[in-house]
């Protein structure tokens, strides 16, 4: 049919759309990974091999060391947190965490394990199940690899090459054998890849709207759903496969054979399926979080008052307090920006060189007695009478562990050297004019009330001419590694604004306060903004050991999991990280070396191509070479989003970041191991026999339809 097809470009006519359409199934058939091609005894028999050696090299000796390694210290604590029910902080989305408390409930671990450094003996805790589970989604990443391969190319060879690389290498034996966060979040990654190849797979062989497509288009969507829910890198993944997604559509889209009505239909079912159902599941996995997480714990006071206020056990909990605020309180101040902190002091002063040696105020997320502030008038005015506080009222601050008030001059604050410096001053409630401060209610009118919760206030310092405020520069050692706080000359900074959350005064009758407490949805968004915000404040500590991007792939340094009698440290077979990088020259290479020849090619015009393509054999070897290629650059893709981002990053980094982009390395190695042998398995003189089959099988279908034979030219 093919050879009839040039027959009429040669011949000046245009082909039929049954020519067309059966041309494509020809060049359909020759691009999909066919099974055929391998016996499936030997195949199952390589995977057992794979899956055998799997098991046994990471399940070897898993509850080895019996004490905390590394960020064991963090997550096996959360997974107690789970357990117990108790509200934390952390700058990841939960189903990690949430993941490893159900494997650990299940498992036997009741919770009370304290998790309190590495190197801290387990001392009969059950803290194996964890370990296990971990072990288990890491396990999977090897056989999830050489299917993904498989999908992708059809190779045996390129898909145990691949799966090798992932098995042999130490790194990745010790990254997922911990209870940390890589192993759910490298294995949902690695899964997500598959189904995308999966997809691809059987849209090229088995068509459309299947049901087989069905189950693995929702299973791409939902472990898309899983890895972002893991850790927020997972939008890389998610970016991948959107753009593969967008390619497969624009392939959809060029396909004349079938009505645009087909496209149409392809569109919805990825967008039901990769989008809507992501984020339904993903909204599903933080309602189980909040629900779960019901107890106050230590991370309360980086959400607002109100976000508080369903937390059991939190003073906000279902607590009657006076709705305004009076002269004679004692308050807490909570910045009203999301994440912010508590308004806080202690007795320590500012350093030389940072302003005037005064005690120091900061910003503090977690809740303390040094946070309690008492109202007092400006002047010196007894407080026998109950007098509410008013929009446009002048008062002090006084500092009730130390009886001294907040106060502002005309000194650099210490980091922000634009910024006044704020400090607390004075002796007993005693101080000066600097100590005077202006009370205003954001939107308000003079006369209106301040009240608790829900009043959005700021500070206005009366001789200054600058407002209170706190910025996100966090304090040396000095200061605790604290949130500094400032007078700030722009009065209309954001970050300006506090809300009083407790309010102690017996004069004043007492509200119920639960009537604030946000819904879900309000919720959900506060949880995304605070860790948002926790995420961008991760900056490297006084004397931590970080790593940087350039690092990473030449295996450069690793890092210590466990530093006591027995070591564990995390690094990289140099053999498979060192010739992953000379695969990754090798793609570039053959890639650039293709785009060339294929531009070459397609500059010397239509007789030189009708002269290398007789038959439909060359043209199906050209088109199953560029779908390999095709393939090799999702993957190389995929490296490059996964590893570039970093550099940008201006917060910690560690070793084990790079260790998504090494999935991605491994499978394109395999990939551009079978390229080459796919070049010498398709080249003229092996290619010749074949053609002579498919032109024999050409003759006799003609003879049988008594017309007479196509001329095809000699091969040169």
């Amino acid at each position: 049919m093919a050879a009839v097809a040039n027959e009429k470009e040669r011949s000046g006519s245009q082909p039929s759309a049954e020519d067309v359409a059966q041309s494509r199934k020809q060049k359909l058939a020759v691009d999909a990974p066919s099974d055929k091609s391998v016996p499936k005894t030997g195949w199952w028999l390589l995977f057992g091999v794979i899956l055998v050696l799997t098991i046994g090299t990471r399940f070897y000796n898993v509850t080895v060391p019996d004490h905390v390694c590394w960020d064991e210290t963090h997550f096996g604590k959360m997974g107690s947190w789970y357990i117990n029910r108790t509200f934390f902080f952390d700058v990841h989305p939960p189903l990690g965490k949430m993941l490893i408390g159900l494997s650990g409930y299940l498992t036997g671990y009741d919770g009370t394990y304290p998790f309190d450094k590495p190197g801290d003996k387990y001392n009969g805790t059950n803290y194996e199940g964890m370990r296990i589970f971990c072990t288990a989604l890491g396990a999977a990443i090897v056989p999830m690899s050489f299917h993904t391969v498989w999908d992708m190319t059809g190779s045996l060879t390129a898909s145990t090459f691949a799966a090798a690389y992932i098995l042999f290498d130490i790194g990745m034996l010790i990254l997922n054998r911990y209870i940390l966060l890589d192993p759910p979040l490298i294995f949902f990654m690695t899964a997500s890849v598959m189904g995308m190849a999966r997809v691809s797979r059987l849209t090229r062989e088995a068509g459309s709207f299947t049901t087989g497509w069905w189950v693995w288009l929702a299973f791409t969507g939902s472990m898309l759903a899983c890895t972002i829910s893991v850790k927020f890198v997972g939008l890389f993944v998610v970016l991948l496969v959107g753009m593969h997604t967008a390619s497969d559509l624009w392939d959809v889209l060029g396909d004349l054979t079938q009505p645009i009505s087909h496209t149409v239909r392809q569109l919805i079912a990825r967008a039901l399926t990769l989008i809507v159902l992501p984020i339904i599941l993903y909204a599903g996995f933080f309602y189980i979080h909040l629900t779960v997480l019901n107890r106050s714990g230590s991370g309360d006071g980086f959400y607002s008052s109100g976000f508080q206020s369903n937390l059991i056990g939190n003073s906000l909990y279902n607590v009657s307090m006076p709705r305004e605020v009076a002269y004679g309180a004692i308050v807490t101040l909570k910045n009203h920006k999301t994440g912010g902190g508590y308004l806080h002091s202690h007795n320590h002063l500012y350093p030389k060189g940072f302003g005037a040696r005064q005690q120091q105020v900061t910003t503090y997320s977690h809740k303390d007695d040094n946070n309690r502030w008492l109202i007092k008038p400006y002047d010196k005015q007894a407080l026998d009478n109950v007098t509410l506080i008013k929009h446009g009222d002048l008062v002090r601050l006084e500092h009730v562990q130390t009886k001294r008030n907040i106060h502002s001059h005309r000194e650099q604050a210490p980091v922000t050297k634009k910024h006044l410096q704020v400090t607390c001053y004075g002796e007993e409630g005693q101080g000066d004019t600097n100590d005077v401060w202006l009370v205003q209610i954001v939107g308000g009118k003079t006369g209106q009330l301040v009240e608790t919760v829900t009043s959005r206030l700021t500070f206005y310092h009366y001789i200054e001419r600058c407002v209170l405020t706190t910025t996100n520069k966090q304090l040396p050692k000095w200061g605790f590694e604290q949130q500094e706080v400032t007078c700030n000359p722009n009065i209309r900074d954001k970050a300006a604004q506090w809300n009083v959350e407790d309010n102690q005064f017996d004069k004043l009758p007492s509200v119920n306060f639960q009537v604030y407490a946000p819904g879900f949805i309000s919720r959900f968004f506060e949880s995304h903004a605070v860790m948002l915000q926790g995420n961008a404040g991760l900056k490297p500590k006084e004397g931590e050991v970080t790593s940087r991007p350039w690092q990473w792939p030449i295996n450069y340094r690793g890092q210590f999991f466990s530093g006591s009698d027995h070591r564990v440290y995390l690094l990289g077979n140099p053999i498979i990280w060192w010739s992953n990088l000379v695969f990754l020259a090798l793609f570039l290479i053959i890639f650039g070396v293709e785009i060339i020849r294929y531009q070459r090619s397609s500059a010397d015009g239509p007789s030189a191509t009708s002269q290398a393509t007789p038959t439909t054999v060359p043209a199906a070897a050209d088109a199953s070479k560029w779908q390999l290629l095709r393939a090799a650059l999702w993957l190389f893709g995929g490296w490059l989003i996964h590893y570039l981002p970093f550099y940008a990053m201006g917060r910690v980094l560690y070793f084990h970041h790079y260790f998504p982009a090494l999935v991605f390395n491994s499978m394109l190695a395999g990939k551009c191991l079978f390229f080459p042998i796919g070049r010498i398995v398709t080249s003229p003189l092996i290619n010749h026999p074949a053609a002579i089959i498919i032109i024999s099988r050409n003759a006799s279908e003609q003879k049988r339809a008594k017309k007479p034979l196509p001329i095809v030219p000699k091969n040169k």
